[in-house]
C-alpha cells in the first residue's frame, strides 16, 4: 500500500465497453465510473449476486441483457445482466449441486460460506425472476415442502434445485458511494446451455435478449458493465483452467479512488 492507502501499480482498467477493444491491463489504477447527478448519504452496500449467461452463435459469442424500467431509482434505462440482492431464504433454498471448490473459495474471501452459498443462490433466482431461466437440475428428494416463496414458484415446486455447480465467478464490484443505492455485487457465468426455460420479460426487465458482446457496447450502459463485458471477452478469447484457482477483478473505491484491483 502508498502512503495514500492505494495498492502499488494500480492501472486504468479500460474504458472498453466491447468485445474486441479490451486492452490488455495489469491489475490496480483508476477505472472510469458513471458520473452522477445528484449525490446521496452514504449507504452500507449490500450483497448482490448477477449471472451472466453466455452463449456462442457464430464466431462472436452473446450474452442475456435487459433494460431496466425507467422508474427505478438505481440504473434506469440502462441494459444490464440479471441480478439482484440476497434474500434471507437464499441461504436456506435446497440447491441440486453444490459450488465448485474454487469458486466458493474465491467468494469466501469476502463472505462467510453460508453468505457465499446464499449468493450463489441469488443469482440463480433472480435469474429466473427476471427473464424466465433456470440454472437448474433435479433435485434429488423432488420437491421440497417448505414454500420458499413465490419467487420459487415454477423452479422448486417442479423439482429442480439451483445448479450452483455451473457458476464461475468472475468478478466483485462495490458501488461507490454517494448513489441512491449500493451493492457489494459478486458476478457471476455460467453457459446458456445449462440453463433451461423460455426468456420472457418481467417487471425489473424489459427488453430481455440476446446481444453479441461486439455489440452490446452500443447499448445505453451503466459503466460498470460495460467494464465486465470486456472481462467476459478476455475469458472467452483465453477460457482459465477450472482445475485451477485464479484472482478475479475487484472495482471498489478506496480514498475516493475508483480502483480495480485483483483478490
Amino acid at each position: 500500500m502508498s502512503k495514500r492507502g492505494i495498492p502499488a501499480g494500480a492501472v486504468v482498467r479500460g474504458t472498453d465497453k466491447g468485445y474486441d477493444q479490451a486492452p490488455t491491463l495489469k491489475p490496480g489504477s483508476e477505472r472510469p465510473v458513471e458520473k452522477v447527478e445528484q449525490k446521496y448519504p452514504y449507504l452500507r452496500p449490500r450483497d448482490a449476486a448477477t449471472l451472466i449467461l453466455v452463449r456462442q452463435r457464430g464466431r462472436i459469442p452473446e450474452v442475456l441483457l435487459g433494460c431496466r424500467d425507467a422508474k427505478h431509482a438505481f440504473m434506469p434505462n440502462r441494459y444490464v445482466f440479471p441480478g439482484g440482492r440476497v434474500d434471507p431464504a437464499d441461504a436456506r433454498v435446497p440447491v441440486a449441486t453444490s459450488l465448485d471448490r474454487f469458486v466458493a473459495a474465491r467468494l469466501r474471501k469476502a463472505a462467510t460460506p453460508q453468505r457465499a452459498r446464499a449468493l450463489a443462490v441469488a443469482a440463480v433466482r433472480e435469474t429466473f425472476e427476471e427473464t424466465g431461466l433456470m440454472l437448474a437440475k433435479p433435485l434429488k428428494g423432488g420437491a421440497p415442502e417448505e414454500d420458499f416463496g413465490e419467487h420459487w414458484r415454477g423452479f422448486l415446486d417442479r423439482g429442480m434445485g439451483p445448479a450452483l455447480d455451473c457458476l464461475d465467478l468472475i468478478a466483485r464490484a462495490v458501488t461507490p458511494p454517494g448513489r441512491p443505492r449500493r451493492f457489494n455485487a459478486r458476478f457471476f457465468m455460467a453457459r446458456a446451455e445449462d440453463a433451461i426455460g423460455e426468456v420472457r420479460h418481467s417487471s425489473e426487465l424489459g427488453d430481455v435478449r440476446w446481444v453479441r458482446l461486439d455489440e452490446a457496447r452500443e447499448l445505453p450502459l451503466p459503466t460498470i458493465t460495460g467494464l465486465i463485458l470486456g472481462e467476459i471477452g478476455r475469458l472467452v478469447k483465453e477460457p482459465p483452467d477450472r482445475k485451477k484457482q485464479r484472482k478475479i477483478p475487484l472495482f471498489t473505491t478506496v480514498h475516493r479512488k475508483h480502483l480495480m484491483l485483483e483478490e
